[in-house]
């Protein structure tokens, strides 16, 4: 196959590369190809199977670094909600139960196109940890003098262990792992997911974090709230104290892991695009941590060490 003459499709945070032929998408990788494209379409598979709309595999060759999949067009829900006329919360309760669809599949085990099985990992408490502490290996050393980095990672971690341990629900949730506006896509009258090989089992909230205290679209905290709060409505056997708990921890603890991805996607891959968000993530941090005496050692560290020109920083290459 020759991609030169097809279209070439803006891409995502992964090493994958999609383009367009007349009828169908290909999806290109070379590098961490069973995630990205093995693991990719599991995913696809478990969620059409679920009756939840994901692109559908046409054909594969793995051999050769590519499947064809269906494709669902260029109508994100970013875009969409883009427009300042859209009802916002009227397209964010559809989302929620949409959410609310994915968090029934009880799957753990997929057959791939490769005729193995595929079960969909844990989202432990180890991993969350492991995930924040990109913040510490590459924001922190990118931000803070030499001198000072030691003593700022060592208080982090032990803080990061902290909070992780006040998180009250079980993993026991399937979890998108990357649900913002930006994944899903309106695709004849039904809101499709895409980028769906990070899947997880873990906590009921972290999904709707992702949704909520989404880096890439802003939204007034006032719509926040109402979209928490129809969540709880569609969800009333939730336990409501913890749940909130557990929002705003993981919601930081995402974002700080955002701050260190796109740090890294910078410095490692070359796509600065992502740096412009760093303030926005800062944003969203800010705003938990100032309203939750839980991350009181948090605020500390964070307001003594990140002053608001770092926060604010305005990203060069």
């Amino acid at each position: 196959m020759n991609l030169n003459n097809l279209i070439k499709l803006s891409g995502d945070a992964s090493f994958r590369k999609f383009y367009r032929s007349e009828k169908s998408v290909i999806v290109f990788c070379q590098k961490e190809k069973k995630s990205n494209l093995l693991i990719y379409d599991s995913i696809n598979k478990l969620l059409i199977k679920n009756k939840i709309k994901a692109p559908k595999l046409l054909t594969q060759n793995y051999k050769k670094n590519f499947i064809e999949i269906e494709d669902l067009g260029d109508v994100s829900i970013y875009n969409k909600l883009k427009n300042k006329k859209i009802n916002k919360l009227k397209y964010y309760k559809k989302i929620i139960l949409l959410l609310c669809k994915l968090q029934k599949i009880k799957t753990k085990k997929i057959k791939t196109f490769s005729n193995t099985n595929y079960i969909i990992p844990k989202y432990s408490k180890d991993k969350l940890f492991k995930e924040s502490k990109l913040f510490l290996d590459w924001y922190v050393t990118k931000v803070i003098k030499k001198e000072n980095q030691k003593m700022i990672k060592n208080k982090l971690k032990n803080i990061i262990q902290t909070l992780l341990k006040k998180i009250k629900n079980k993993n026991n949730i399937f979890v998108h792992r990357d649900f913002h506006v930006s994944n899903l896509m309106e695709y004849r009258k039904t809101i499709a997911l895409i980028d769906n090989q990070d899947a997880l089992y873990g906590n009921r909230a972290y999904d709707l974090a992702s949704l909520i205290d989404d880096v890439r679209f802003k939204t007034p905290n006032s719509l926040k709230e109402k979209i928490f709060k129809y969540f709880l409505t569609q969800n009333k056997f939730i336990n409501k104290k913890d749940f909130k708990n557990d929002f705003d921890v993981l919601s930081v603890l995402r974002n700080i892991k955002i701050i260190g991805i796109f740090t890294r996607l910078s410095s490692r891959d070359k796509k600065y695009y992502y740096l412009k968000l760093i303030p926005n993530a800062w944003k969203l941090i800010e705003y938990r941590v100032n309203n939750n005496a839980v991350f009181k050692d948090l605020k500390l560290l964070l307001d003594k060490n990140f002053s608001k020109k770092i926060r604010q920083k305005k990203w060069k290459k």
